[in-house]
């Protein structure tokens, strides 16, 4: 099968969306498949250079929007090279200029929101909302409402979607995305991290590995830890590690923080994590945290059940009824009292109750998100819209 994906960006640092066809675009190469991209990049940037998919950078896009007046042309022009194109993301030209270029064509094309349909923007950011209803009715409404299928990466994101706008009409599909199951040597890996980080040896780590960022509610952890160190829930062992960049400048404001909570000297902060040190990091975890207030999917949540790592995280992950069902970890309301009983409720639990659960984590893996799982949901749905398109016609 031949796949173009659209994108804004293929910029790495755009997180999710490129993340997500980098996975799904490797797995199918990996079964034979064709893989290309279309984005609005401009042809020298070095991200374009550098990626491994082949990508037709039609740019520059102009403004945040990223109007370039090749992008639907060219896709009009080059539909019939491909079996189907995959729109990643909404709110920007390379989905409504894919709708221009494809909707009166055979090409089918199908959508990937990537969470940006949630009602938590519209609370969160009034202001864009309303510019955004501004534009819907014109643009994103039909971007949807045309397409053979609009993919969902999970059921709660699906019914989420359902409260964004008036006027909401597409064909649901619910198309999970995943990542590849961990390789090389988890020992090696671990002590990748540890080396990095040697006052972590013999330690208890309760990680959370993400931005940091007010929206992923580091701030609850925060407080969450210091209420069982005061409790004397967490024992002198434990250790609370923040992975991940720092993209607004807030790490300053919860180092303040765990200092007035009295618990700096155990809180450690690691910057960006990638490669063996990132999977280290896992692999010494003995529970991942991400009591965020908005999650689409969450991929790193992922990555720590395929590493066998329970997670705690609050019922405003998307993915958080596959990980309740599957009793991976434990799921709570995204408040200060739901991320403090969570933590409670794991560092009370005996031993062969937290190795029951970390089996239990790396199954729900296996069956729900493993890559191959999500490549092959993604091949079916295109297929079976084909079909249903050929039986109508």
């Amino acid at each position: 099968m031949r796949l173009l994906h659209t994108i804004r960006s293929v910029d790495p640092a755009g997180g999710g969306p490129i993340e997500a066809i980098r996975l799904l675009g490797s797995a199918h190469r990996a079964q034979g498949h064709t893989v290309e991209i279309a984005s609005l990049d401009r042809p020298e940037d070095s991200w374009v250079r550098t990626s491994e998919l082949p990508v037709h950078a039609l740019g520059p896009g102009r403004g945040t929007y990223g109007y370039s007046s090749a992008f639907a042309p060219w896709l009009r022009a080059c539909a019939g090279r491909y079996d189907a194109v995959i729109v990643n993301g909404l709110w920007q030209y390379h989905g409504f200029g894919a709708w221009r270029g494809l909707h009166r064509g055979r090409t089918p094309y199908f959508v990937f929101p990537h969470g940006m349909l949630d009602p938590w923007f519209k609370r969160a950011y009034p202001l864009k909302h309303l510019k955004k209803a501004l534009y819907w009715p014109w643009a994103e409404f039909r971007v949807l409402r045309d397409a053979r299928a609009v993919c969902f990466t999970c059921e709660e994101e699906r019914r989420l979607a359902r409260q964004s706008f008036r006027r909401y009409r597409c064909v649901e599909q619910v198309v999970s995305l995943g990542v590849r199951a961990p390789g090389g040597d988890p020992r090696r890996q671990r002590e990748a991290f540890l080396e990095r980080f040697p006052a972590l040896r013999e330690r208890r780590l309760i990680l959370f590995l993400g931005r940091l960022h007010e929206k992923k509610g580091c701030d609850l952890l925060l407080r969450a830890f210091a209420d069982v160190v005061r409790a004397g829930v967490a024992d002198t062992g434990h250790c609370l590690v923040f992975a991940g960049p720092d993209q607004t400048g807030w790490q300053r404001r919860l180092e303040q923080q765990a200092a007035e909570l009295g618990v700096s000297k155990r809180v450690i902060w690691t910057g960006p994590l990638v490669g063996d040190a990132k999977w280290g990091a896992l692999r010494a975890a003995e529970v991942f945290v991400l009591p965020s207030h908005q999650e689409n999917f969450g991929l790193a949540v992922v990555e720590a059940l395929a590493c066998g790592v329970p997670v705690l995280i609050s019922n405003q992950v998307n993915i958080w009824r596959e990980v309740a069902e599957d009793a991976a970890g434990v799921v709570a309301d995204d408040t200060q009292t739901g991320t403090t009983e969570s933590l409670r409720h794991w560092l009370r639990l005996a031993t062969d109750e937290r190795q029951a659960m970390s089996r239990r984590a790396v199954a729900c893996f296996a069956q729900r998100f493993d890559i191959a799982v999500a490549a092959d949901q993604l091949l079916k749905t295109i297929r079976e819209a084909g079909t249903a398109s050929r039986m109508a016609a």
